[in-house]
């Protein structure tokens, strides 16, 4: 246990972590209240640092010194460099408007570290060529591809709508962040699952040459994927997958080899009809669990899901499902042959937990679970 949210505050949100150039691990997390619940500073990005692989952690720390919340850290590092950028939500006030159902959407930015992540530059905010007043969140994994090209997800809210809707967009730079342009393109083009208007979260990785795969957050109880074949320039529409997964962000990566690809999900979905974001959904509960399953082909066919963990605790009569069943956004470094998840556990302590890759193959999958449990 890295960390627990000091009393009086809602509690601590997404944990996200990376193995410096130097070789440590860093992780960063907001503590407080989520960054938009108010205007005005109602979080700390806190920060902890580890140079013996997790045994021990020195923190925590503000590594931002900003008068604005935040909403969590996007590492990327690119290849041959020693250079940490910190991609992220950056609700500036006077840069965004909370009118109108659209408090949670405000300027993209990041800030890079030259000094293996101790002090960081100002923000640079993203203005698309196609769209330079975008507003929106990004919370999850960025990659980078063969060529250099860096894709970050982004997804807008329109909270004045009942039930909430949501659309995806894709942030590219081919010029290590000079300039972006937003895809499929601007407003209305963003990409939804028609049925239910919703589609956020996404996430985008680089399976090699000029392919990219991309996997995004729907309540239809699958995560939806796209595939582009030229660096990510231009995406069919996503479709359904077959990864059972609730309405709960992708939480996807590379195994130590850069090719294998690890899904954590939560493998279950309640089925109840989508009614919004809120704490009282039956669904809230299937964030409960996290199995993983694998491909080795780029994210086309997944491997039979396996049981990792559950939270195991009981519900505080105070809080909501929300809090209650939470194991969810989770992140991970993986290399030298280890899983380093780093969990926001019940939105109220950080663990660390450690998992070898070739222990993946003996965990139970669900037939085995269920023999084992009678």
């Amino acid at each position: 246990m890295v960390h627990v949210a000091k009393e009086g505050v809602r509690g601590l949100f997404e944990t996200r972590a990376v193995r410096t150039p130097k070789g440590d691990l860093l992780l960063m997390f907001p503590e407080g209240n989520h960054y938009a619940a108010g205007a005005g500073k109602v979080n700390d990005l806190l920060a902890y640092r580890s140079s013996d692989d997790g045994k021990t952690w020195r923190g925590p720390n503000v590594p931002f010194k900003i008068d604005y919340s935040q909403h969590g850290l996007i590492p990327l590092i690119p290849r041959g460099s020693g250079r940490i950028y910190a991609f992220g939500t950056q609700p500036i006030p006077n840069e965004y408007t909370r009118e109108k159902g659209k408090f949670e959407n405000t300027p993209i930015g990041f800030r890079w570290s030259d000094d293996d992540g101790h002090s960081w530059s100002d923000v640079t905010l993203i203005k698309p060529v196609n769209d330079p007043g975008f507003l929106g969140m990004s919370v999850m994994r960025m990659c980078e591809t063969g060529s250099g090209a860096w894709i970050l997800g982004s997804h807008a809210a329109d909270w004045s709508k009942q039930p909430l809707e949501t659309r995806q967009y894709l942030l590219r730079s081919d010029n290590q962040g000079k300039t972006w342009t937003l895809l499929p393109g601007k407003g209305a083009e963003g990409w939804q699952a028609p049925e239910l208007k919703l589609m956020d979260e996404g996430r985008a990785i680089w399976v090699g040459g000029d392919e990219v795969f991309f996997m995004a957050r729907t309540p239809t109880g699958r995560l939806w994927t796209s595939r582009s074949f030229d660096d990510g320039r231009t995406w069919p529409a996503p479709l359904p997958s077959p990864i059972v997964h609730p309405d709960a962000p992708p939480m996807l990566f590379h195994l130590s080899d850069g090719k294998t690809l690890i899904a954590f999900i939560h493998n279950r979905h309640a089925g109840t009809k989508y009614i919004g974001l809120s704490g009282t959904m039956d669904g809230m509960r299937d964030r409960s669990e996290i199995w993983v399953t694998l491909s080795r082909d780029g994210g086309r066919q997944w491997s039979e899901p396996r049981f990792l963990f559950a939270s195991a605790t009981a519900p505080d009569p105070l809080k909501n499902g929300w809090f209650n069943h939470q194991v969810s956004y989770l992140d991970a470094v993986i290399d030298r042959g280890t899983i380093h998840v780093f969990c926001p556990h019940l939105w109220k302590r950080v663990l660390h937990l450690t998992i070898r890759e070739d222990a993946l193959p003996h965990l139970p999958a669900a037939a085995q679970l269920k023999q084992t449990s009678l």
